[in-house]
C-alpha cells in the first residue's frame, strides 16, 4: 500500500526568528485531499558529554513553554541556513558549559514532534573532555551540574528527566557504555 501524501499547495502563515509555520494542501493516497499545518524548524543538536569519571554533562534552564526548569544535556538549534550539525553541537558544549571534546561519536538523530513538525535533532557522545568557561548567549541563563551516568539513567526511568532529545541520548550513552 502507497502510504505518501503529495504537497500540493504550501502557505506560509507564520515567519518567525526560530520557527515559520505553514498550512499545506495534501493529496492523499485515496484521492482525497487533507491540511496539514507544519511548523519548519532549522534543526537542532544535542551532546552528550561523558567525563573520566563516567558523568554527563547537564544544563537546568527555564523552558518557557512549560513554564518550568528542566534539566537537560547541552542542546541548542541550528543557524538557519544549514549549519553543519557537529559544529553546531561542538559551540553549543562549549557555550554551555565551557567543555571542549577530543572525540565526538554520532548517536544518531531524533525526529522530537512528528506529526507537525520537521525538526530533526542530531545527537552526539562527546568524550575526552576538557574544561573552560562557559559563554552563554546574552538571553541564555543557565546552571551547570554533573550527573553519573547510572544515577541519569535512574532518573530517565522515574521522570525526573522529562526533556526527549536528553532521555535518548541518556539511553543511548548507556546501552553503547554497557556494550564495551
Amino acid at each position: 500500500m502507497n502510504l505518501n501524501e503529495k504537497t500540493v499547495s504550501q502557505d506560509i502563515r507564520f515567519h518567525g526568528h526560530i520557527i515559520n509555520l505553514r498550512v499545506d494542501d495534501a493529496l492523499l493516497p485515496n484521492g482525497n485531499h487533507a491540511t496539514r499545518e507544519v511548523v519548519e524548524h532549522p534543526g537542532g543538536v544535542c551532546v552528550a558529554a561523558l567525563t573520566d569519571q563516567n558523568e554527563l554533562l547537564f544544563v537546568r534552564q527555564f523552558r518557557y513553554p512549560y513554564g518550568e526548569v528542566l534539566l537537560e544535556l547541552p542542546a541548542g538549534k541550528l543557524d538557519h541556513g544549514g549549519e553543519n550539525p557537529l559544529e553546531a553541537g561542538k559551540r553549543e558544549l562549549r557555550e554551555e558549559t565551557g567543555a571542549t571534546a577530543a572525540e565526538y561519536h554520532s548517536l544518531g538523530t531524533l525526529y522530537p514532534s512528528p506529526g507537525y513538525c520537521d525538526e530533526i535533532i542530531h545527537l552526539y557522545l562527546a568524550k575526552g573532555l576538557t574544561f573552560g568557561d562557559s559563554e552563554p548567549d546574552e538571553d541564555e541563563f543557565l546552571e551547570c551540574e554533573r550527573i553519573p551516568l547510572d544515577r541519569a539513567l535512574d532518573m530517565v526511568l522515574k521522570n525526573e528527566i522529562t526533556d526527549a532529545k536528553t532521555q535518548v541520548a541518556i539511553l543511548k550513552v548507556d546501552h553503547l557504555c554497557r556494550k564495551i
